[in-house]
C-alpha cells in the first residue's frame, strides 16, 4: 500500500503534492555510480525502451517491458517503484543534455526502512542485479521512515527525484561521488549542498537491529564503508 509523505516542514517539500513524480517516499530515485532521471514537470509522452537511441541492445530488446526486467532481477523490490524507474530512466535517454548513461540504473526506495536493504543498482546492458544495499537518509528526513524531504542548503535532509552521477573524489569520507539533481525546485541544489553517495561508519547493519534504525546523514545517501557500487 502506497504510503505518501506526511505535511512536511520544508515549502519546497510542500510543491511536490502538485508533482505525479516526486511527492511520495516511494517515488524516490537515485543512481549509484550512474543516472536515473525524470522531468516532473514535462508532459511529453515517455518512448519505450526500444524506441531511445543508445539504449542497450539487451534492454532494448525487451521494448516496454524494461519494468519487467528489473522485476525479474530483483524479485524482492517494490513493483511500483521498478515501474517507476523504468519510466524515469526511459524519458532521461530522451534529454541528451543530462549525459545520461545508459549501463546503469540505481534505485532507492525510500518507502523502505533503513534497516532493510533499499538501494538496488543493474546492470541493464546484462540484465543482472549488481548490488542489494543499505543506505542511509538525511538526519531530519526522520528516523527509521523517511518523512520529509528538502532541497534546501542546511536541511540535512534527503532530496527526491531524479539525479546523474558526475566525478568520484577523496575527501573526508573516503571515496565519494558527486551528483547532480535534475529535477528543479527538489533536487537541483545537490551539488551546492555536496550531495554525495559515500561509505560512513554508522551505515552498519548489525548496529541498526539495535538501536531500530541506520545512523543518518547530513543528506547524502551514505552506504556502508569500503563498499563501491562499480
Amino acid at each position: 500500500m502506497v504510503r505518501q509523505v506526511p505535511d512536511p516542514v520544508a515549502p519546497e517539500v510542500r510543491r511536490m503534492k502538485s508533482s505525479p513524480l516526486s511527492f511520495a517516499r516511494w517515488l524516490a530515485l537515485s543512481p549509484l555510480l550512474l543516472p536515473v532521471a525524470a522531468n516532473p514537470a514535462s508532459n511529453r509522452s515517455l518512448a519505450p525502451p526500444s524506441a531511445v537511441p543508445g539504449l542497450p541492445a539487451a534492454v532494448a530488446a525487451a521494448g516496454p517491458d524494461l519494468a519487467g526486467l528489473l522485476a525479474r532481477a530483483a524479485p524482492g523490490a517494490s513493483q511500483e517503484v521498478l515501474q517507476l524507474a523504468a519510466r524515469a530512466m526511459s524519458c532521461a535517454l530522451r534529454h541528451p543534455e543530462f549525459g545520461v548513461d545508459p549501463q546503469r540504473l540505481g534505485i532507492i526506495d525510500y518507502s523502505r526502512p533503513s534497516t532493510e536493504p533499499r538501494l538496488w543498482v543493474f546492470d541493464l546492458a546484462r540484465r543482472k542485479l549488481l548490488f542489494e544495499e543499505w543506505v542511509a537518509h538525511g538526519r531530519n528526513s526522520g528516523e527509521n521512515l523517511t518523512t520529509r524531504f528538502s532541497n534546501r542548503d542546511g536541511s540535512y535532509m534527503t532530496s527526491p527525484g531524479g539525479f546523474t552521477a558526475q566525478e568520484t573524489y577523496m575527501g573526508g569520507n573516503g571515496y565519494s561521488l558527486r551528483l547532480r539533481g535534475l529535477e528543479p525546485g527538489f533536487n537541483d541544489h545537490a551539488r551546492d549542498r555536496a550531495i554525495v553517495i559515500h561509505g560512513a561508519p554508522y551505515v552498519n547493519p548489525v548496529a541498526a537491529k539495535l538501536q531500530g534504525r541506520l545512523g543518518r546523514s547530513l543528506g547524502c545517501p551514505a552506504v556502508r564503508q569500503g563498499w563501491r557500487g562499480r
